[in-house]
């Protein structure tokens, strides 16, 4: 029988040693809207999910950003171009795809104000479905979660280092947790006192753009050196690179995942999938079609010669950072490339 992970709220518990590896599925941006509306709802919001949900479950913890709000009311925001509100129906069907926790520190999350987000931290709660990086206040966008599975504590944090401003969270006002330094790197602290593991997301970087800006660099390192294990990055709707950064891993850009827009920049994406044992022990590349007019807002495992394809072009992207992408026994591994790395 399946476990799955109990969510606590912070405790400063004394550290356990890793009982178990324990195994955790990353992806990308969420949005079940959009360009994809009318297919989701003719053929259900377990649709996006049906090609993936078997994979994504094989895995403890199960991480995507949610890029909309779940609701069906709310203040529209207008100073933006592209603004999105998902049915409350994607809530059961994130559950039943395997989704253990989803980040909310976006770009997207408040465009129906403050009472669009208050439905979907509700909808979410009722699915059993863990959350971080947005809030009623700044103190609850910042509160770190702590995930415990087979005895080991994981903690997960969540920060948005993109406009519109107004979507940050502050003193008396709901919104998303900012991702600036001194949050950040307090907060991981205090979060690497109780957990044997901490994951932080940040939503930052250029649209479209293959190559990490030098902040997104400058924060994930900062990230690690406070105590991070893994920093999972989103927003380039488009894969960045891989790095092996002290003892921990920076995945600057996942890509898209189930996402309703028609773009043909977005053509590939993956399931990270990091194994946990005593440290990283494994990182695993799972290459994904995400071109919608392909796979019709349903995101599939790629195999044969695109699949390699997207593991040589996650390897050009990550080689200048000393990460190379190998083929091992039918799998994409991650790993420090030593003769690089010696190079520099």
């Amino acid at each position: 029988m399946k476990t799955f992970p109990v969510f606590i709220l912070l405790l400063l518990l004394p550290i356990t040693a890793s009982a178990a590896p324990v195994t955790v599925n990353a992806v990308g941006d969420i949005m079940l809207a959009g360009s994809g509306e009318k297919t989701f709802r003719r053929l259900g919001y377990d649709y996006p999910f049906a090609a993936t949900a078997g994979i994504l479950g094989q895995a403890d913890i199960v991480i995507g950003n949610l890029e909309a709000p779940i609701a069906v009311a709310g203040d529209e925001f207008t100073g933006k171009k592209f603004r999105f509100r998902l049915s409350p129906k994607a809530a059961p069907a994130l559950k039943n795809a395997g989704f253990t926790h989803l980040t909310l520190a976006n770009n997207h999350i408040l465009e129906f104000g403050e009472e669009g987000l208050r439905q979907t931290l509700d909808s979410l709660e009722k699915q059993g479905i863990a959350f971080s990086g947005a809030g009623a206040d700044l103190a609850a966008a910042r509160k770190v979660l702590i995930t415990e599975v087979k005895g080991v504590r994981i903690a997960l944090l969540s920060y948005s280092l993109v406009y519109p401003e107004e979507f940050f969270a502050g003193n008396g006002r709901a919104g998303t947790a900012p991702g600036y330094t001194p949050l950040f790197t307090a907060d991981i602290l205090e979060a690497k006192k109780a957990a044997d593991y901490v994951i932080v997301s940040f939503h930052w970087g250029g649209e479209g753009l293959d190559t990490p800006k030098p902040y997104q660099k400058s924060a994930g390192h900062k990230a690690i050196d406070a105590g991070a294990d893994i920093v999972i990055g989103h927003h380039p709707h488009v894969l960045q690179g891989v790095e092996f950064y002290r003892d921990g891993v920076i995945f600057y850009s996942l890509g898209n995942f189930a996402f309703g827009s028609r773009s043909s920049k977005a053509d590939c994406s993956i399931i990270a999938r990091i194994t946990l044992d005593n440290g990283i022990r494994e990182v695993e590349i799972i290459p994904l079609n995400v071109l919608n007019r392909e796979v019709r807002f349903q995101p599939r495992i790629l195999t044969g010669p695109r699949r390699a394809a997207v593991a040589s072009q996650l390897n050009r992207l990550s080689r200048e950072m000393g990460t190379l992408i190998s083929a091992t026994d039918g799998r994409y591994l991650a790993e420090r490339d030593i003769k690089e790395i010696a190079n520099r």
